[in-house]
């Protein structure tokens, strides 16, 4: 299936969708005396796809930081389901799965134990559910090997497979596609391609041009930097 890929505006105030999750009105961010976006509105309804585009220092992973409550460095509001995130932090970060350019693998750990972690944070699963979830992005057989002796990709993946056993309505994923190989590409994609169909909502920062089953939005922020 071919995907559609359909710029969003990066500054309409308008009304978000009734099914809309996430909803930022007028963001301003400003780094190193210069301003990254001023005036940024978008939301994000369920079932919705957007990659997050923009050239290096536009503010994309600034973005994606400010969003999950990394970056305070900001003016602006963002809200989840209409209410302020901040008046419901701990109700949003449950709805939210940010994988950022760290993979967040604790290379002491086998991947198996990694999984087991991460779910506990949220609703704690089976190790049938963990060894399924690796052995779909490949990594059946090294459950039980430390993720020291895993190379850069093998990590990756044993970070991706925490959207396949997490809840999360809302995946953020700062360039997911780093380090993986045809095959790994090709499973994110499916993977994508599955939560957006089930209703889950996804903001994808990649360079990669996205081959999904589903429709996908594009936010530039090219453009929306503007000088002192």
């Amino acid at each position: 299936m071919t995907p559609d890929h359909t710029p969003i505006s990066s500054t309409t105030d308008a009304t978000p969708a009734a099914d809309s999750l996430l909803q930022v009105h007028s963001l301003f961010c400003e780094r190193d005396e210069r301003i990254l976006f001023s005036g940024l509105s978008f939301s994000v309804s369920a079932g919705q796809l957007i990659q997050v585009l923009g050239s290096n220092g536009s503010g994309k992973t600034t973005l994606l930081r400010i969003i999950c409550g990394l970056n305070d460095s900001y003016e602006g509001d963002i809200l989840w389901c209409g209410i302020p995130v901040r008046e419901q932090r701990e109700a949003f970060l449950a709805s939210l799965l940010y994988i950022g350019h760290r993979v967040g693998v604790n290379r002491i750990l086998t991947p198996r134990e990694n999984l087991r972690w991460s779910a506990s944070l949220h609703t704690p699963v089976d190790d049938h559910r963990i060894d399924a979830a690796l052995a779909r992005v490949g990594l059946k057989a090294y459950e039980d090997i430390p993720c020291r002796n895993l190379s850069a990709g093998q990590n990756q993946r044993v970070s991706l497979a925490r959207l396949l056993i997490s809840p999360a309505r809302l995946w953020i994923l700062d360039e997911p596609f780093t380090t993986l190989d045809v095959y790994g590409v090709r499973e994110l994609e499916l993977l994508l391609g599955e939560h957006i169909a089930e209703g889950g909502s996804a903001l994808v920062t990649t360079h990669h041009r996205l081959n999904v089953p589903c429709a996908v939005e594009r936010l530039n922020l090219d453009g929306v930097e503007q000088p002192l």
